[in-house]
């Protein structure tokens, strides 16, 4: 009886690049979304007036239907009187998030603090329906892949960090004298 032989993983690598520069785009999103367009092209790291307007209006709806308590509270007594703070970090933390991700650089940064955004994201949102937890759901675990996998190594400039200090290691190894 002949054993099914496993299929080797064909460039998991590769496939884990693209996983990540695809979250990171969508992160990455909010340079457009989010973020004041200078000349409405260069982005600069504060929160656009129509952020700032928008998020208030979401957070009172994700307040006002919530049934986690203690989330509900912490909306209500925290977030939404300090929105325009809570508006400044989503906006500058989901843009950086995304270009760390999407180069690769600082991939375990970018992947950790886009996994803390979609935490509070989920758990604002997850009681408006199933699409809700789901999305939320697959964007977590795709970032705890990244995270795991150290994704930045190929097609990234960790990788090309890590490959450069590994040159210039071994360079120096030649110049020392004993």
């Amino acid at each position: 009886m002949d054993e099914a032989r496993p299929t080797p993983l064909r460039a998991p690598e590769q496939w884990l690049a693209v996983l990540r520069i695809g979250v990171g785009l969508w992160f990455a999103k909010s340079i457009f979304t989010k973020l004041v367009l200078v000349g409405g092209f260069l982005p600069i790291p504060v929160a656009s007036d129509r952020w700032l307007q928008l998020m208030p209006k979401l957070l009172e709806k994700y307040a006002a239907g919530n049934p986690l308590t203690s989330y509900k509270n912490f909306l209500e007594s925290t977030v939404i009187p300090h929105a325009s703070v809570f508006a400044q970090l989503t906006a500058i933390g989901e843009s950086a998030a995304g270009l760390l991700l999407v180069l690769g650089l600082l991939t375990e940064l970018g992947a950790a603090v886009a996994f803390l955004l979609v935490v509070c994201y989920y758990l604002a949102v997850f009681w408006q329906g199933p699409s809700q937890q789901g999305f939320h759901y697959i964007l977590a675990v795709s970032l705890i892949v990244i995270l795991g996998a150290s994704a930045g190594r190929r097609w990234g400039l960790d990788g090309w960090l890590a490959r450069r200090r590994q040159r210039r290691g071994s360079l120096q190894g030649t110049y020392t004298t004993s």
